[in-house]
């Protein structure tokens, strides 16, 4: 009976004391994050529960198990696999435990904060720093797991002796990981380039969804993700129109015929911006900026708060545009001139000098001078 109630005691003791902290826990997170309402850490530390009662299991589980006399041929192995557990446990808790700290410190910063170009910096800059936290965190971990066994511990010395010749090695072959890297480090810390921020990348339009410490994830206006490593970003030229100020200017061009009524064009301009949502009324223009033998172009300038709005803002003067135009001056449209030329001084419709006459007697002999 003894050799049955003993386990049983031990194992169904620690997962039960387990599943009562955690309850417990968790019940004190709940209250505290009803009472603090003004910041979510509270609510993201309950996330971590998992991982916590992982390590209260195993931590329990490994210090009583050697009192429960259970399956003693294998209480080496068993013993190990708890260590194992309660060493990656642990390290999953202070992730989330971390991750939770950064992103309510984030979301603080975000209220008081308006500044759009301010806020999606914070951000790149914790995206990252998590990034790097779990990485290091993650290393440790597996490194104490290894300790653990014996035989990895009698092969530190020879690895230690060739650890030059592998870091040579070693940062060759990764040369372009490591410099995607440092390049990832540039980015969040040199404000080059945000997340959320509008891009123009080989010709490309897009917002940036994604910074890593390798590579930056762009997604297109038609919903397309674009991959690329972070290191393009520190070594060729792209747009960024987010940069500073997010307000922008932004252009739209006709082509119409010279009859076109341009000072009645510039009061449809105002009016179709008046009823626009998305124009921001800072500025607007319009003016006549090229010619041709059929055709003469014509500019408007128009203003919004953002590249989305500057956006809308075009697509909806040209369209009404060009609709005002065929409704009430189908003329000024370009169109192919089928008329009659006028000529110049001196010519006839079809093509002989007024004078022909003169012509005629060039190829006359010439008269004598009587009568």
């Amino acid at each position: 009976m003894e050799n049955i109630l003993r386990p049983l005691i031990v194992v169904g003791g620690s997962v039960l004391l387990t599943l009562v902290i955690g309850w417990a826990t968790d019940r004190l997170l709940r209250k505290a994050d009803d009472r603090h309402s003004e910041t979510p850490l509270w609510g993201l530390l309950r996330r971590g529960r998992i991982p916590y009662q992982l390590v209260l299991c195993a931590a329990m589980l490994r210090g009583s198990y050697d009192e429960a006399r259970l399956l003693e041929r294998h209480s080496a192995g068993i013993g190990q696999t708890l260590t194992l557990v309660l060493i990656g446990s642990a390290a999953w808790l202070v992730i989330r435990i971390a991750a939770a700290i950064v992103e309510s410190t984030y979301t603080r910063y975000a209220r008081v904060h308006r500044d759009p170009a301010r806020v999606r910096r914070v951000r790149t800059q914790v995206t990252l720093i998590m990034r790097v936290v779990a990485a290091v965190v993650g290393v440790v971990a597996v490194a104490a797991m290894l300790l653990t066994f014996p035989a990895m511990r009698a092969a530190g010395a020879s690895l230690l002796a060739s650890a030059g010749i592998l870091g040579i090695v070693a940062g060759v072959a990764a040369q372009s990981t490591l410099s995607n890297m440092f390049a990832g480090l540039q980015i969040a810390f040199g404000d080059m380039v945000r997340i959320g921020d509008t891009v123009v990348v080989d010709g490309e339009w897009g917002t940036v969804e994604e910074i890593t410490l390798t590579f930056l994830t762009v997604r297109t206006w038609d919903e397309r993700r674009i991959t690329m490593p972070v290191s393009y970003f520190t070594s060729k030229p792209f747009e960024n129109w987010s940069r500073g100020t997010p307000q922008m200017t932004g252009i739209v061009f006709w082509h119409v015929d010279h009859t076109a009524p341009v000072e009645l064009m510039r009061e449809r301009l105002r009016d179709i911006l008046r009823e626009c949502p998305a124009w921001d009324g800072r500025d607007y223009g319009l003016a006549v900026t090229d010619t041709t033998p059929n055709t003469m172009q014509v500019r408007a300038l128009v203003t919004a708060k953002d590249a989305d709005d500057i956006w809308t803002v075009r697509v909806t003067v040209r369209e009404q545009m060009i609709r005002w135009l065929t409704d009430q001056h189908p003329y000024a449209l370009p169109r192919v001139n089928t008329a009659d030329a006028t000529l110049a001084p001196g010519f006839r419709q079809d093509g002989n000098r007024r004078n022909g006459e003169h012509a005629r007697r060039a190829h006359e002999p010439p008269r004598t001078g009587r009568g």
